[in-house]
């Protein structure tokens, strides 16, 4: 068969799409990214937001199937599907020594601007860093896990990665409020790519917790730098205080995001454009 892969939105190499290019390898099809005007048996659309725009390019196929969050929340790999290793083959170009994945699916938290409990569930194990890092061939690995540190497994990974030297970069921001002083000395001990730990504070509260998890961490790993995720609220005088905070701390670069709701596409205001294009531009911030 001819199969066409079509990424809508990813900026990474497509996790998803990888796994399928793996599959359909290992049943002999012709499998690469879909061209428009040429004719496949399937063609598969991802789709991750909801709020991005579509490729409309002109594909033709006996089969189309569209998966992700932005088409459907419900949507899932099969298993059949999902026990494949990523095939970075797809992406010729991405740097050979970096990997992505998961180590851990799903949250126990339940944000209003995450899908992420809805889709997964809470959370759960789902695979080892030495399959991620391809046993070390690939030893620089970018992991997507929405809550690595609510999850006992998770802390057992990481102490696994501290172990085997692994650089890591836990891409979705690490919860403060569950930094402890031992949670603390084991991220400190863990190998950061570009010396860069993401944390989310998206609530006033949260301030303090990661305040408290900076300092914790910088006892034992001075060098670290910190990006701060910030989810901006529909209080323009909380965000822009919460924003505020970080401004003159120079181990701390935030990241705002305006709100979007996960579940319908909601109009941006545009003073959260306008705070997040400020918080984000160093030279006005």
């Amino acid at each position: 068969m001819k199969i066409g892969l079509i990424a809508e939105d990813s900026k990474l190499p497509n996790y998803a799409l990888m796994k399928i290019y793996a599959y359909h390898k290992s049943q002999g099809d012709e499998v690469d990214f879909a061209l428009p005007f040429e004719h496949y048996d399937i063609i598969y659309r991802s789709k991750i937001f909801n709020f991005s725009a579509p490729d409309n390019g002109v594909y033709c196929s006996q089969l189309t199937i569209k998966g992700g969050t932005g088409y459907n929340i419900a949507s899932k790999l099969p298993d059949y599907i999902d026990n494949y290793n990523p095939d970075y083959s797809l992406y010729p170009n991405y740097n050979k020594r970096y990997s992505l994945g998961f180590l851990t699916r799903g949250c126990p938290n339940k944000c209003k601007w995450c899908v992420v409990p809805t889709k997964e569930g809470a959370v759960a194990p789902y695979r080892d860093i030495d399959d991620i890092t391809e046993n070390g061939r690939r030893p620089y690995a970018i992991l997507m896990d929405n809550n690595i540190l609510a999850s006992d497994y998770g802390l057992k990974q990481i102490e696994k990665i501290v172990d085997k030297g692994y650089h890591v970069d836990f891409n979705q921001a690490l919860d403060a409020r569950l930094i402890t002083p031992d949670i603390a000395n084991l991220l400190a001990s863990a190998k950061w790519i570009g010396s860069i730990i993401r944390l989310g504070c998206d609530t006033h509260k949260q301030i303090e917790d990661c305040e408290r998890a900076m300092n914790l961490i910088l006892k034992d790993y001075p060098g670290a730098q910190f990006l701060m995720y910030t989810m901006l609220s529909d209080d323009i005088n909380e965000s822009y205080e919460r924003l505020s905070y970080f401004r003159n701390n120079k181990k701390v670069r935030v990241v705002a995001q305006p709100f979007r709701n996960p579940y319908s596409i909601n109009a941006i205001p545009q003073w959260q454009k306008d705070m997040a294009r400020w918080a984000m531009r160093r030279e006005i911030y």
